[in-house]
């Protein structure tokens, strides 16, 4: 339509806040105005300007099959032409939540909603019902979603921006929420409710779990009668066909699950043992709703996704990912950059670091001075896009083939080396 990236951003400041409708779409952390999507297709986005980049972003994760995939394009038409929202029951509600039923061993029934936000806050919910507890157990770097309760100390845009938690958040809503450091097993008393966990933490950059530390929770919790509550908002399907339950071998009572479920289009789940969530409403006293919840072009999306992800899926998408992050501690050790580049499966993360990092206090070290802004100017110049934040993961999709991957390799050579103060 003519703009410029500048020129839309300057437009965007005057009518939303900070320019932006999600802080971590803001470029405060790297500098410069964001660009701004004129479309996209398989590991691409173009720009309003006509750039187009190779896209690690893909949606936060959202689209792993790449953009505007044929599948899920043609199921959102179809549905579209069939009506966008009802208010009443559909039968694809029905066979996406048999389908993360059927993925997810343990996972018996489940609750469409419209974000991860929703999903979190309704499993703690249904945590504190169940259990007729209130505190409930995070830990530092996690993000669970922007509700009251969960903020504190949480990672992505919150860790971007430097914030402890939110200003209009009373001292009340947070006095039953206990920060712990991630990859240690906290002591919990008989007042917990739910410990809430990134299975592997995808929002301080992208932190794996210690060897033993899930199994821990997962003892800790039984030992006093709280529910373990693993948020696979990122991991679930991601990480594997069964998400992070299957890949690593702990069974948690309730699930998050958002981003891939949704196909690119606003959906999440929170799920769990039966017993566990029948305390939900209409069928228990735990209240929660949603006009929109299991919208018929979010669940076709979500369906057709789910279709294209069989074992060979997951095998290409971990290969990706490993020459991904093969390459990049290659070109960062010809530059003399100290990197490290963590892996679980398909998902990556970036740590301008000596040494690997285990928890949010190491994120925060690596993330300290202005090597990742630099870095992410000097992809992006390149044409490849990564989030304009160093706590982010980063997310190949099956889209992103050898030509991607090369140009990325090329990219990162350059980059890294005019790092080299």
């Amino acid at each position: 339509m003519g703009s410029t990236n500048r020129a839309l951003f300057e437009r965007a400041c005057r009518v939303t806040p900070g320019g932006v409708n999600s802080p971590v779409r803001a470029f405060q952390a790297v500098g410069g105005s964001p660009y701004f999507v004129a479309r996209a297709e398989g590991p691409f986005v173009w720009d309003v300007e006509g750039r187009r980049y190779v896209d690690y972003v893909q949606s936060y994760g959202a689209s792993i099959l790449g953009h505007a995939h044929p599948a899920v394009v043609e199921a959102v038409s179809a549905a579209a032409r069939r009506g966008t929202t009802y208010g009443a029951p559909t039968e694809a509600e029905v066979v996406l939540a048999e389908e993360i039923a059927r993925r997810v061993p343990g996972c018996e029934q489940v609750r469409l909603v419209g974000t991860g936000t929703e999903a979190a806050m309704s499993a703690v919910r249904v945590a504190r019902g169940y259990t007729g507890r209130d505190r409930v157990v995070k830990f530092a770097g996690c993000y669970h979603g922007h509700a009251d309760a969960l903020l504190a100390s949480g990672g992505s845009g919150v860790a971007t921006l430097g914030l402890p938690g939110s200003a209009g958040v009373p001292a009340g809503a947070v006095a039953d929420t206990v920060v712990s450091p991630f990859n240690r097993v906290p002591e919990l008393g008989s007042d917990v409710a739910c410990v809430l966990v990134e299975p592997v933490a995808a929002n301080m950059g992208l932190v794996p779990p210690a060897e033993g530390f899930l199994a821990g929770l997962r003892e800790a919790c039984d030992s006093v009668g709280a529910l373990l509550v693993f948020d696979e908002v990122i991991t679930g399907f991601r990480v594997g066909r069964g998400g992070a339950s299957e890949w690593s071998g702990v069974c948690p009572d309730l699930w998050c699950f958002g981003k891939v479920i949704g196909g690119g289009l606003p959906l999440a789940a929170f799920g769990g043992r039966r017993e566990v969530m029948e305390v939900l409403a209409p069928t228990g006293p735990v209240y929660q709703a949603g006009t929109l919840s299991g919208n018929p072009l979010a669940t076709a999306a979500g369906l057709a996704v789910l279709g294209e992800l069989g074992p060979e899926a997951y095998s290409i998408l971990s290969a990706t990912a490993a020459e991904l992050a093969s390459g990049l501690l290659a070109a960062a050790g010809r530059a003399g950059v100290p990197l490290q580049v963590p892996r679980v499966g398909p998902l990556l993360g970036l740590f301008f670091a000596d040494e690997p990092v285990v928890d949010y206090e190491g994120a925060r070290a690596a993330a300290a001075g202005d090597r990742y802004a630099r870095f992410f100017r000097a992809m992006l110049e390149r044409g490849v896009a990564f989030a304009p934040g160093a706590y982010e993961a980063v997310f190949p999709s099956l889209a992103h083939g050898p030509e991607e991957l090369a140009h990325t390799m090329a990219a990162a050579e350059e980059a890294l080396s005019s790092l080299v103060d």
